[in-house]
């Protein structure tokens, strides 16, 4: 175990390392080429940050990604498929940053990464069982495994809001799946080698990327998404439904906070997918929380949901049974105390505008 232990933090402090240097470059790459995030009156205050700030960091953490499999990776074709689905959503990515182009040629662009992963890497969502109950997806397990990979591209893009938040999410699912790996015996597998890469290429992105934040992942945010739907396929060991759930759990923050916005957009009568400004972080900010605190906060929830699936995981206790307890209270609070769903609490509503034009005027 000590053996395993030291390995795997040479692969996390190596891409941490090359993580936080290539980073500057990416800075200076961003201003040269235009890929810039310039607060824009027109989306309503949306846009916290006071002032432009280069994109392109989550090409950081691709090129971070890329060091880390030469030199720890090995080669096969799910890594192939991995590889060419990564840089086909970076690609998009980097066009999108310069100039943005229609969420529908994006999703087209995410599809065809997403394909790759399935068809080539042969990478499938196939067969699970729950209750007694066994089905088997045949011919769908296609689509329903391209739906999943889109998906969670697309869950860590939307919350990506905040200095900070995108990346310490992300990496408390690395940190949550590598230690479960370490406990199940699985070092070495396919699936911890991405897990540890990818943690410190997302540290190292994370060092620039608090508040106040340097460089934002830009749209590659949706690489993460891609890596970490990648990653969950690959976990899912066996039949079993709660094989499954373990590692879409630890994504609870960014799945609620998706869940939270379509069903505001469709009360309203708008599109699902239509951006606004009641995300959870908008909720936090308009109760008088700064950046920093809203983004604590936020981690110490997520990192509920990461100990409740340790807790199942690795050490077979009904503690995790009671963590979930809390959190179903504190979503239920939430709910009915903010307008994260409907606008029923005008005075937060207020408040959330009046918080993001002084965090954009200071």
């Amino acid at each position: 175990m000590k053996l395993q232990l030291l390995e795997a933090s040479k692969i996390v402090l190596a891409t941490f390392i090359f993580s936080v240097i290539i980073m500057f470059l990416m800075r200076k790459v961003a201003v040269h080429i235009g890929a810039m995030d310039k607060p824009r009156e027109e989306e309503e205050h949306r846009h916290i940050h006071k002032v432009a700030t280069p994109k392109l960091g989550a090409v950081g953490i691709f090129l971070s990604f890329l060091l880390g499999y030469m030199l720890f990776g090995e080669q096969s074709v799910r890594m192939n498929s991995i590889l060419i689905g990564s840089f086909i959503i970076i690609l998009c990515s980097i066009v999108d940053d310069i100039n943005p182009i229609k969420a529908m040629h994006k999703f087209i662009v995410q599809i065809l990464a997403a394909s790759v992963i399935v068809f080539y890497g042969g990478i499938l969502l196939d067969y699970i069982s729950a209750f007694g109950y066994a089905i088997n997806f045949g011919i769908l397990a296609y689509p329903i495994t391209i739906l999943f990979i889109v998906a969670c591209s697309n869950i860590i893009n939307l919350i990506d809001g905040l200095d900070g938040l995108s990346g310490g999410i992300c990496s408390i699912f690395y940190i949550t799946i590598a230690i479960i790996g370490f406990y199940q015996g699985r070092f070495g597998s396919l699936v911890m080698i991405l897990t540890l890469i990818m943690l410190g290429s997302t540290l190292g992105f994370l060092f620039h990327n608090f508040h106040p934040a340097k460089i934002f992942a830009g749209d590659g945010a949706t690489f993460e998404g891609f890596i970490i739907a990648v990653i969950t396929l690959l976990e899912f060991k066996g039949p079993a439904l709660i094989s499954f759930f373990v590692p879409v759990t630890i994504l609870g923050i960014p799945i609620l906070d998706t869940l939270f916005a379509i069903i505001r957009r469709l009360l309203k009568g708008q599109p699902p997918f239509q951006a606004d400004k009641q995300h959870l972080h908008h909720q936090l900010l308009g109760m008088n929380f700064s950046q920093t605190a809203t983004v604590l906060i936020i981690y110490a929830v997520d990192l509920l949901f990461a100990t409740a699936s340790i807790l199942y995981t690795v050490y077979a206790t009904r503690m995790w049974q009671l963590i979930y307890i809390i959190i179903a209270i504190l979503v239920i609070w939430f709910v009915f105390h903010t307008s994260i769903i409907s606008d029923k609490n005008p005075k937060l509503e207020k408040k959330i505008l009046n918080k993001l034009k002084i965090h954009k005027n200071k």
